[in-house]
């Protein structure tokens, strides 16, 4: 797993670390067992501080989704994927399919961007700060 920093996002280092393994494990590109990066090799091809690597490791570690193994590395421990994210998955096509549609009808990146969020918001809305793991219930 190769990691990108963008420095003028604003988005501090280790949350980047985070999220992008956040990221992988949701597309199945890491399984439980696989190895991350060790810290000398995330400060190699990043330039950043080691104790930012730690730090994002840890933060991971909190979250039950990776366990550091002192002197063997840091493993993950669960997967986030879900089938219909598989790079394979009908669903998967349909976006690729929409999304060269968007780019061929003259849309950029930040276009693109501003409707999927727009439509995640409208079909996924987040209650109290809190993300919504399910659709809304009418029964109750």
């Amino acid at each position: 797993m190769e990691f990108r920093i963008e420095r003028h996002t604003g988005v501090a280092a280790y949350q980047q670390i985070a999220q992008q393994v956040r990221l992988a494990l949701r597309l199945g590109h890491l399984a439980p067992g696989d190895k991350l990066p060790t810290a000398a090799q995330v400060v190699a091809s990043t330039a950043i501080n080691p104790n930012t690597v730690f730090k994002a490791y840890r933060e991971l570690e909190r979250e039950g989704l990776v366990d550091s193994r002192q002197g063997v590395g840091t493993f993950v421990r669960k997967s986030l994927a879900q089938p219909g994210a598989a790079g394979n998955s009908p669903l998967r096509e349909g976006l690729r399919t929409w999304m060269a549609g968007a780019r061929d009808a003259g849309l950029d990146r930040d276009d693109v961007a501003a409707l999927v969020s727009a439509e995640l918001e409208e079909c996924f809305p987040r209650e109290a700060g809190r993300p919504m793991h399910s659709k809304a219930r009418t029964d109750e």
